[in-house]
């Protein structure tokens, strides 16, 4: 499905989150921020490849489960039966085979199908600034991770160097469409480009160093995340760290390879580490080694034609760049707490007010899609689980009716929806949704070149065609997170779940559809169902 797809990267596949700033002001400056990252990334990687990072479990009853004694008894089992050691505890151990391709992999362009490049062998980063690249070793020849003094000097050596912005920079063609980019890639091999791109393509991962300061004005910051200008950017990499000047760090990742599960986890655990056990502190200083030996600036050799590609790759991008419009939302009446104290799903207060929300801006109900993992399967990506049901539908048209129902009937409407909702995620999860199954069926179909007439029923593509694209990555170290919409007449909708607030951001094409409505209605929404559960 990803591979096959000719859109851009930026925008239609690759999401982003942000990093919430560290507890210690004076470790979030751009060097050390992004030393500690880069080291905690690093720790990360060597943990994951020696079977030492601890395995991705689904917890029916954390309270029981996500226990020091559960790990310490399933962690005695042999393998081959650990799993039925967790199961007692009605544990889940999830499948982490995307995680092998979170490092040292691209997506190479071609045309008509994409594929995935990963080369484990190599002990290098690429770092961005300006649109320059540069190829930094990061570990040893026996493949351990450099001294963090060491790490913290080469990256001081790359901040320090005095350039100007990349004239004619090369990673703005990564915007492209995939065809687009896949000749003007042939071409930069022909032309003696070869060995550089393969050295990109194999990288551990990109650092990007942003030469702005974005504040907490929220759109703009989104944007920097999200898309940017496309200058100072590689968006093929598995996933770009990008740390701006003013210490804002966060990352942008490419989907196809895997999915929020396995990126939500490094996240996380690379927050943690680099915050409460950083290798590199405040008066930290320079050593002896010459960073020329473990520093290589990476110039292409480009031609007329790669220069035209380049020039007219920027105005394209700035043109659909511009078009799309952000808006932002974060409700502090409630959270997850008061939810909790009606039994019923926050995920399913959120998607509800997706749904009022639309309902009072449009008057339409719409094909609606929620990512759901299928981690608990071998292989498992997602299901698309479809929170726009007949009892959503029901309350939408209450709460927009003349006569509106009393309170108690609308709290029991909604905890309606919470349970027809929580059945949905389940067999979701559990591989028992539809979606997939027809998607699987439709390739069949055409391959064998005998597509059945549903699949070209206006319905059934009305089903697929997604106004709202929502999906959730809530975590207490994400301070945004956020995709673009899928179809041009869409909405694309990130939000988050906390304890006490809750907040989404929408993206939308702002020739198309109207995002400071939808925001103003996801509000109005959120509010009255507060009245009804406070």
């Amino acid at each position: 499905m990803y591979l096959k797809d000719r859109k851009p990267l930026p925008i239609n596949y690759n999401p982003f989150l942000v990093f919430i700033d560290g507890p210690k002001p004076e470790y979030n400056t751009q060097l050390l921020r992004g030393t500690n990252l880069l080291i905690s990334s690093l720790r990360f990687m060597k943990s994951l490849r020696s079977n030492l990072l601890e395995p991705e479990v689904y917890h029916m009853n954390p309270k029981k489960s996500d226990t020091s004694f559960f790990r310490t008894v399933t962690g005695m089992l042999p393998s081959s039966v650990s799993w039925y050691g967790a199961y007692l505890f009605k544990a889940f151990p999830l499948d982490m085979v995307q995680y092998e391709n979170l490092f040292n992999t691209s997506r190479i362009p071609e045309a008509g199908m994409d594929r995935l490049y990963h080369d484990a062998d190599t002990k290098y980063i690429i770092v961005m600034k300006g649109g320059h690249f540069f190829k930094m070793n990061v570990l040893d020849e026996s493949g351990d991770i450099l001294d963090p003094q060491t790490i913290f000097t080469c990256l001081k050596y790359i901040l320090n160097k005095d350039l100007s912005p990349a004239e004619h920079p090369v990673g703005i063609l990564t915007t492209e469409n995939r065809d687009k980019w896949a000749d003007e890639r042939r071409h930069l091999k022909n032309i003696g480009n070869a060995d550089l791109l393969r050295t990109i393509d194999g990288a551990i991962f990109n650092l990007i160093f942003e030469d702005d300061e974005p504040t907490t004005e929220y759109a703009k910051l989104i944007q920097k995340y999200l898309h940017s200008d496309g200058v100072n950017r590689w968006f093929d990499k598995s996933f770009s760290m990008i740390v701006c000047k003013n210490g804002i760090a966060g990352l942008n990742f490419e989907h196809s390879w895997g999915d929020g599960v396995a990126i939500l986890r490094y996240f996380q655990d690379i927050y943690k580490d680099s915050t409460e056990k950083p290798r590199v502190h405040p008066d930290a200083q320079c050593n002896n080694v010459s960073p020329e030996t473990l520093v290589s600036q990476l110039v292409f050799k480009l031609d007329d034609k790669s220069k035209k590609a380049i020039s007219d790759a920027k105005k394209k991008y700035n043109q659909v760049t511009s078009s799309l419009g952000i808006q932002l939302h974060e409700c502090l009446h409630f959270g997850r707490n008061l939810c909790k104290v009606h039994k019923i799903s926050p995920d399913l207060v959120m998607q509800l007010a997706f749904q009022i929300a639309h309902y009072k801006l449009s008057g339409r109900l719409v094909s609606t899609y929620e990512s759901c993992s299928t981690a608990a399967f071998k292989h498992g990506r997602t299901e698309t689980m479809r929170p726009c049901t007949v009892e959503t539908a029901a309350v939408c048209k209450a709460f927009e009716s003349s006569v509106k129902p009393g309170k108690l009937e609308l709290l029991e409407m909604v905890k309606q929806c919470s349970k027809v909702h929580g059945n949905l995620i389940k067999e979701a999860a559990m591989g028992q949704g539809f979606d997939r199954h027809f998607f699987a069926l439709h390739l069949i179909a055409q391959k064998r070149k005998k597509v059945p007439d549903m699949f070209a029923d206006p319905l059934f593509s009305a089903l697929n065609h997604y106004v709202l694209s929502t999906s959730t990555l809530s975590s207490d170290v994400v301070m945004l997170g956020a995709f673009g919409p899928v179809v041009q007449d869409g909405y694309g909708i990130g939000y988050s779940i906390w304890n006490e607030r809750l907040g989404c951001i929408v993206s939308n094409y702002k020739e198309n559809t109207d995002g400071p409505g939808l925001i103003r209605c996801i509000e109005q929404s959120l509010s009255e169902i507060h009245n009804i559960l406070k």
